[in-house]
């Protein structure tokens, strides 16, 4: 129970503290003070306090996409585990079900979107959907890899199991963690709409992606949305955390604050990288993505040649 505790707590109470880090990273990275860490939590708090306005051409749809997105990335959280523990929804195939549940948050506001009746928005969802063709193969093949390594249809067990690249106690053996974790951090970045594939702060019209998604949200839907977003990247942090993290000896509750002090460490990770390095041409953008297919693909490979 204790350990369900401290799951629930890390995955809703620390979200909006990771962009809050980034943003930190890149203000002290150029020579800045910047926003105070705690300026997220700010955020989503005076959106709440804000009145909902809805343009006349909106439904019920435009009300549910960030309703439904907040909810299916809260549960593929719970289906990741934290510490050696199980996570709290862990069973066979909910590797499946993790994939469907980021597919599932992306659809509704892409239709979210399209219910505006805007132009512009419609072009945000078509690139959305365009990238998702290539970030979604490169999570089932890194789940196909974990599985294949860990004999384990479930995500508790694919990373228990991994326990870390050193429990191999090879170098041929931790190379398709490596391969995984690099592929991972790429659909990261895609995901949480991070540089080098897309800026959560442009306001040029052309470049946006996510952003574009979400130019008539407000008030509350608006806090969903930057909530939702955050959480996406805790969840992905920890996935990666779980990776390279030998937590089997370490108590339950010890384990999950371990992992989200490496998701705090990754967010800093990525002000750095975006600290050195500007966002990519929109049709290279691609070809990263299909990078990140080859480096969980060739991790397929590989795990069978370890195993």
């Amino acid at each position: 129970m204790l350990a369900f505790l401290v799951h629930a707590g890390i995955l809703l109470a620390l979200p909006p503290l990771l962009p809050g880090i980034i943003s930190k990273t890149k203000a002290l990275a150029a020579g800045r003070r910047g926003a105070p860490l705690l300026q997220g939590y700010r955020d989503i708090a005076k959106l709440l306090r804000k009145s909902l306005v809805l343009s006349g051409t909106t439904g019920w749809v435009f009300v549910a996409g960030p309703i439904v997105g907040a909810a299916a990335v809260a549960l593929a959280g719970f289906l990741i585990p934290l510490g050696p523990s199980p996570a709290p929804l862990a069973f066979a195939g909910d590797m499946l079900l993790f994939a469907y549940l980021f597919g599932l948050a992306r659809f509704f506001a892409i239709v979210a979107a399209l219910d505006t009746g805007s132009a512009f928005e419609g072009m945000g969802s078509s690139r959305e959907a365009f990238f998702a063709c290539l970030t979604e193969p490169a999570i089932l093949l890194a789940f196909l890899a974990l599985s294949k390594r860990s004999l384990s249809l479930s995500l508790s067990g694919m990373l228990g199991a991994a326990g870390g690249w050193a429990s191999t106690g090879s170098i041929a053996g931790a190379a398709p963690f490596v391969l995984v974790c690099l592929g991972l951090f790429v659909v990261l970045l895609a995901e949480t709409c991070r540089l080098p594939v897309d800026d959560p702060t442009t306001h040029l019209e052309l470049t946006m992606i996510h952003e574009a998604m979400v130019l008539d949200h407000g008030g509350p839907l608006l806090a969903l949305v930057e909530y939702s977003s955050a959480m996406k990247l805790l969840v992905l942090e920890s996935l990666l955390a779980r990776l390279v993290l030998p937590l089997v000896s370490l108590p339950a509750w010890l384990g999950c604050c371990l992992s989200a002090a490496v998701a705090l460490a990754l967010s800093a990770a990525i002000g750095v990288l975006e600290s050195g390095m500007a966002r990519l041409k929109m049709r290279r953008v691609p070809y990263l993505l299909t990078g990140a297919i080859l480096l969980c693909g060739s991790s397929f490979i590989l795990m069978g040649a370890a195993a």
